[in-house]
């Protein structure tokens, strides 16, 4: 089907003798046609404007380019807009957006640069009919947005099915397993690999009509499971004002399934997870997969988190997926909880995060409970690194950037609030594990 959105746009590009890109609704790449250096009038090929040698090399548009096309309101769009030069967004040459719809909800758009040449394009509206190119343009138009409607029926479907064999219940996931293998065929015996982005938005308002479900290359099922993200403020948020130096904001973690997306991902070989990694990437610079406006990771100073990936283990067939979707979500919440571990984790690197996931939520060990106040963040975050380096004192203080002195005064005083012997085997355990316990936030099981 990518063949078909390329012949398209490159007629679109040939009609209008200007380069046409196609984006799909959430901004993310499909095809982009091209121009010979030289027209046929021996006129030179306008110069390539950033943002789209950026669109077509990192097959996304940037933030501050997605915001200053959409004030021109192209989401609600009926016919072609023009849209300005903003060199302050990185956006250097004009525009005219055509958008792609079907039936009323629109898919996508056409992108077509312009350095001047179509200043005299008649875009047409109440005071005259459009330019005959431009209408042929808009009738191409119309064929990409069928094509994009109907892969998204068809990618909701799956998704349905999907949903069905990693949520839903016992007794359903039999026949849901049935019918992915089927709609599938080959690629349902894998090597496959599940993604699970935390959090993922579902269209609302405007785009209520507009599923939001990913079409990237390797992904071979996708599903939003919407509800309720699983708040971790509290003690998480008390421990992770910089514990290990990680920069975790711990205000909030989106854990529970049903809070994010699951991408199934078709894996060139069992042993190697780039192709999902590369997918869970693209994936996070989503404008779907912000809590708070901003790109993966946490912002700087705390305040909501940002989308956070997780990747499965690689698995052949679909008999074990509702497990590699606990795998994924797991990873997706310890990267959230440990910024060195993300934006992107995958299982096998998350080391107890592997065990403390599955763990159902339960309240901090009463020992330890006062080291998780607000006010001794700092003790915290000494504890758990001289945890992390294995009680070795020189290497802490230099990972911390203190004197050892200082580094036993505090320990001393994680003594004295704990009551805990951090000589003692047992209770440096049960300390370092409720401080990542406390960090990683609930479980939501």
């Amino acid at each position: 089907m990518r063949d078909d959105y390329q012949q398209l746009v490159d007629e679109i590009t040939a009609v209008l003798r200007a380069p046409a890109t196609l984006e799909n609704r959430d901004f993310a790449l499909i095809a982009f046609g091209a121009q010979d250096s030289e027209d046929s009038d021996g006129t030179a090929e306008p110069a390539l404007d950033p943002v789209r040698t950026r669109s077509i090399l990192q097959r996304r548009s940037t933030a501050a380019v997605r915001a200053w096309f959409e004030a021109f309101g192209i989401a609600r769009a009926q016919a072609p807009l023009r849209i300005p030069p903003d060199p302050a967004a990185g956006v250097f040459m004009g525009r005219i957006c055509l958008p792609v719809r079907h039936r009323g909800v629109v898919h996508g758009y056409v992108w077509l640069l312009d350095d001047g040449h179509l200043a005299d394009l008649e875009l047409g509206g109440p005071a005259g009919a459009p330019d005959p190119r431009l209408a042929r343009a808009m009738e191409t138009a119309d064929r990409i947005g069928a094509l994009l409607a109907a892969e998204a029926r068809a990618g909701e479907e799956l998704g349905e099915l999907l949903r069905e064999v990693l949520t839903g219940p016992p007794a359903g996931r039999d026949a849901a397993r049935s019918g992915l293998g089927a709609a599938l065929r080959g690629a349902a015996d894998g090597p496959l690999a599940l993604v699970a982005v935390v959090p993922w938005t579902p269209g609302t308002g405007e785009d209520a009509d507009h599923p939001g479900l990913p079409h990237l290359p390797g992904i071979v099922a996708a599903c939003a499971l919407p509800g309720d993200g699983v708040p971790a403020a509290g003690v998480a948020g008390s421990v992770a004002a910089g514990v290990s130096g990680s920069g975790a904001a711990g205000s909030g973690v989106p854990g529970a399934p049903g809070a994010g997306l699951a991408a199934l991902v078709r894996l060139r070989a069992a042993s190697a997870l780039d192709p999902a990694r590369a997918t869970a990437e693209q994936l996070l610079r989503s404008p779907r997969a912000t809590a708070s406006g901003g790109g993966p990771g946490r912002p700087a100073g705390g305040g909501p988190p940002r989308a956070a990936a997780g990747v499965s283990a690689p698995r052949r067939g679909l008999e074990d997926l509702p497990a590699a979707w606990q795998e994924a979500l797991a990873a997706a919440r310890a990267a959230h909880a440990d910024t060195r571990l993300g934006p992107v984790a995958e299982w096998s690197a998350i080391g107890p995060y592997r065990l403390l996931a599955a763990l159902p939520a339960l309240p901090p060990d009463a020992a330890v409970r006062p080291l998780l106040e607000p006010a001794h963040a700092e003790l915290a975050r000494t504890a758990e690194t001289f945890l992390d380096c294995a009680g070795q004192a020189g290497r802490t203080a230099q990972q911390l950037g203190i004197h050892r002195q200082t580094l036993y005064y505090r320990l001393s005083r994680v003594r004295q609030l704990t009551g805990l012997d951090l000589d003692a085997g047992e209770d440096r355990l049960l300390l370092h594990m409720t401080l990542k316990a406390a960090r990683l936030g609930p479980s939501g099981r």
